[in-house]
């Protein structure tokens, strides 16, 4: 069985797919079209919620005050209420958001959100940020272009961070009472972008992944149409084809974790691309033999 679009219109810029562990439903972001998406596939319900300030990524959020994600925007750490649609801002951003924003993040265990930045430029001034209610942001590692590919470990000992423009993933060991990081180690890498463009040449760079509960990681090759799911020695396990040029991110949702749902983009892609790819930007879902994990909840 192949992949299946969701019934619901394109994101410009489809990210951060989410399967929410208590509501079992579907969240996604579009950054580019500033709105949160929800997809209830058990009465195949879709609405959304405009959020103003490129919402990059988002969690669970586990609150006194009820149902809500944790919103990582440009202007900040946001709680967004799922229920009524209110947001309240909970942290400034630790950049100059008029050139930087947040991109990928993901909680962990312990309800901190590791979350990375992309410069508006596309210069490595992004930085990958760990963030938690009682100390702020601390910044874990620099250099970034384009942080992506974020994913914890099922025993949490390490996590995974991609440069989408250097084309390269790298694992690095975590402690996770104290929150640090070490022993950086490249775990997958793919080759550049031919110079003259041609897609039909290109195998795409590391964008948003997502861990199964093997401890291989899923993730997407943005221009590569296609994902791959990398074992923890680094070997390719599986690809999947994708129907558009421009996966985005992978999550593991349903009741089973075992239906693989996957973001695409659409935005700044060329007129004849988009003619012989009308799905592009679409959500699309498969059901893979590997669970996924649980989302963890972050703690506001």
């Amino acid at each position: 069985m192949g992949w299946a679009a969701l019934p619901v219109p394109p994101a410009q810029l489809g990210e951060s797919p989410l399967w929410h562990p208590a509501e079992q439903v579907l969240y996604w972001c579009d950054i580019a079209g500033n709105a949160i998406h929800r997809w209830r596939p058990q009465t195949q319900q879709h609405d959304a919620f405009d959020f103003a300030g490129e919402p990059a990524c988002i969690a669970p959020l586990l609150d006194v005050r009820g149902a809500g994600l944790l919103v990582a925007a440009r202007h900040g750490l946001w709680r967004l209420d799922t229920t009524t649609g209110q947001r309240q801002k909970i942290a400034e951003p630790p950049y100059d958001s008029a050139t930087q924003r947040f991109n990928d993040g993901k909680a962990d265990p312990l309800g901190r959100l590791w979350v990375s930045t992309v410069h508006d430029a596309r210069a490595p001034h992004g930085a990958l940020w760990r963030w938690d209610a009682a100390g702020g942001f601390a910044r874990m590692a620099d250099g970034i272009t384009t942080g992506n590919g974020l994913a914890i470990a099922p025993d949490a000992r390490s996590i995974s961070l991609a440069d989408t423009a250097a084309h390269t993933l790298w694992r690095y060991a975590l402690d996770l009472p104290s929150g640090s990081l070490a022993q950086r180690r490249v775990w997958g890498q793919w080759a550049p972008k031919p110079a003259d463009g041609d897609l039909a040449r290109y195998g795409g760079r590391p964008d948003g992944a997502a861990m199964d509960s093997e401890g291989a990681l899923w993730i997407a090759l943005y221009e590569g149409a296609r994902v791959q799911r990398i074992g923890p020695d680094g070997r390719v396990l599986q690809e999947l084809p994708v129907p558009v040029r421009c996966p985005t991110m992978p999550c593991f949702g349903g009741g089973d974790l075992r239906t693989l749902y996957l973001s695409t983009a659409r935005k700044g892609r060329p007129a004849v691309e988009l003619a012989r790819e009308p799905l592009a930007g679409a959500v699309f879902s498969m059901r893979v033999e590997v669970p996924g994990l649980p989302a963890h909840f972050a703690r506001a």
